[in-house]
């Protein structure tokens, strides 16, 4: 009887020997019961035989991997993370694509930005706040300051207090305050920067965007929160609007504007009012603190979004005003000085959640006035401060994306 040819099926992973069978995987011969086992021929031989490269990868323990990787599949979610995240580290730290294999029998790393997320920042950045709390004993102080002084290009010269053995802690550095003649408020201007920093971004809002670097946005809804009702603000009832944006001009003719200031490290922490305004509210957003770095904004889509933030809204002589403390690692501090019940970086929060204060109450109808250059607030380390607020058309800024700028300095003006 005329028996079928056999076809090359792939190695037996106990043997190692290449398995021969019919159409089907089975033997068309009569009496033939099992598949023949036959010795791969050495490279470049005739008959089909896999060169040394193709039979490496198929000798690979694919069945053995993909056992694991179902067990995997079975754990929870947490558990899946926790198994997931080193194995994940691995693949996009080893050199030589090492851990790629896997990828062929059904694994998938978790992406970059999923990575990123998923570290514990919140927890990390209250060790570090703890940390920085411990009071140094006075012959360490000047060489710790030294070095950060050193790293971040820090201009001891403007601190109120230059000698180094003056500060207790890191927190108490990070805090120190400038010399009066420092930073100048610029009274011609209207509007001022609130800190020192760089701008990352500017201009006017469009279609309910906001960037926060060049060409990556996020939405004013998402960031703001929903719209704060006008019996909490000193203007008029607003006209009725489609979008959120419109909703928050109040005045025809105006237009809404923004501007972003990156804190880095190394610049003044404090930041304060950069304008004459009155603070009616604030909305505290728990959230992630991740690093809102200028590299890591342009990396993750709606960044100010996510991480913990504290709104402040009010109004000024245009129309509605706004200024946004945005957390980022080892920044789960923001204080506001006149709240006095605000509480950032709690161990626990529920996602997506916010906490609304009046500052509008019984005793106090107008709010919390504001003078220009009057301490608002500071942070713990470098972070972000975001105005959004309402301006005639012929507004303009005085800026340059990526300029430096310091507290006091013009934003722009009429």
């Amino acid at each position: 009887m005329m028996c079928q040819s056999n076809t090359l099926q792939g190695p037996d992973l106990h043997t190692g020997k290449w398995l021969r069978s019919g159409n089907g995987g089975s033997s068309s011969c009569a009496g033939d019961q099992h598949p023949q086992l036959e010795s791969p021929g050495p490279t470049g031989s005739a008959g089909g035989t896999p060169s040394r490269r193709t039979r490496f990868r198929l000798q690979f323990p694919q069945l053995a991997l993909r056992r694991r990787l179902g067990q995997l599949s079975c754990m929870s979610r947490p558990a899946l993370k926790l198994r997931s995240w080193p194995l994940t580290i691995l693949y996009y730290l080893l050199p030589f694509g090492a851990l790629k294999p896997l990828t062929r029998v059904g694994w998938r790393p978790m992406s970059r930005v999923a990575l990123y997320k998923s570290v514990p920042t919140r927890l990390l950045s209250r060790a570090w706040g703890r940390l920085n709390q411990v009071e140094l004993p006075t012959w360490l102080r000047k060489p710790v300051y030294s070095l950060y002084i050193w790293t971040f290009g820090v201009n001891m010269k403007e601190a109120a207090v230059e000698d180094l053995h003056h500060y207790r802690n890191l927190s108490e550095f990070f805090r120190r305050k400038l010399k009066p003649q420092a930073r100048p408020v610029c009274g011609v201007h209207s509007v001022i920067s609130p800190s020192d920093g760089k701008i990352l971004n500017f201009g006017q809002v469009k279609n309910c965007e906001v960037e926060q670097v060049k060409g990556v946005t996020y939405s004013l809804e998402s960031f703001l929160g929903p719209r704060v009702s006008t019996e909490e603000l000193h203007f008029s009832q607003t006209p009725p609007g489609n979008s959120f944006q419109q909703q928050l001009v109040t005045k025809e003719g105006n237009e809404l504007y923004h501007c972003v200031i990156y804190l880095a490290p190394g610049d003044y922490h404090c930041f304060h009012s950069p304008t004459d305004w009155t603070v009616s509210h604030r909305r505290h957003f728990p959230g992630s603190l991740m690093s809102v770095n200028p590299g890591v904004a342009r990396w993750i889509k709606e960044l100010f979004c996510h991480n913990e933030r504290v709104v402040l809204t009010g109004d000024w002589k245009h129309g509605f005003f706004s200024l946004t403390a945005v957390g980022a690692t080892n920044v789960g501090s923001i204080r506001i000085y006149f709240d006095q019940d605000l509480h950032t970086n709690s161990p626990s929060y529920s996602k997506g959640s916010y906490n609304d204060f009046s500052f509008i109450s019984n005793n106090n109808k107008e709010g919390i006035p504001m003078r220009k250059g009057e301490h608002l607030g500071e942070f713990n380390l470098g972070s972000t401060i975001v105005l959004i607020f309402e301006a005639p058309k012929d507004f303009k800024f005085n800026l340059k994306a990526g300029q430096k700028i310091r507290f006091g300095e013009a934003l722009g003006s009429l």
